[in-house]
Parts: structure tokens; sequence; C-alpha cells
């Protein structure tokens, strides 16, 4: 079997989202910052968990060229 260009570039497609989606979070920390505890709870646990979403359809890319 020989390897594919879809996993290397899928690979940093994957750490490019990464990147950018904390940013996006580290540059609002300044507005969460200021928030009730609890809404900032709230808030990274959804930011932690939601990138995760885009990561199923560039997997199976990845695996299958799909």
């Amino acid at each position: 079997m020989t390897p594919t260009w879809r996993k290397p570039v899928g690979m940093l497609g994957i750490l490019l989202l990464i990147l950018v989606w904390c940013v996006a979070v580290v540059s609002l920390s300044n507005i969460v910052g200021s928030w009730h505890w609890l809404g900032q709870l709230v808030f990274y646990l959804f930011t932690g968990l939601i990138w995760i979403a885009p990561l199923k359809p560039v997997l199976r890319w990845m695996e299958l060229g799909r």
C-alpha cells in the first residue's frame, strides 16, 4: 500500500484549524474574563468541545478520499 498525499495535507489542515480556533478563543479572553465564573465555564466547555465537529469530514476524506 502506497501512502497518499491526503494524510499529510489533512494533518496540516487539522493543525491549522486548531491554531485558528485557539487564536479566536484567546482573543475573546478579555471579554469572557469579565463574565461570571459559571458563564466562563460554559463558554470554555463549549469552545473546548465544538472544534471537534469539523474533524469528522476531514478524517473521512483523509482515509477514504470522499
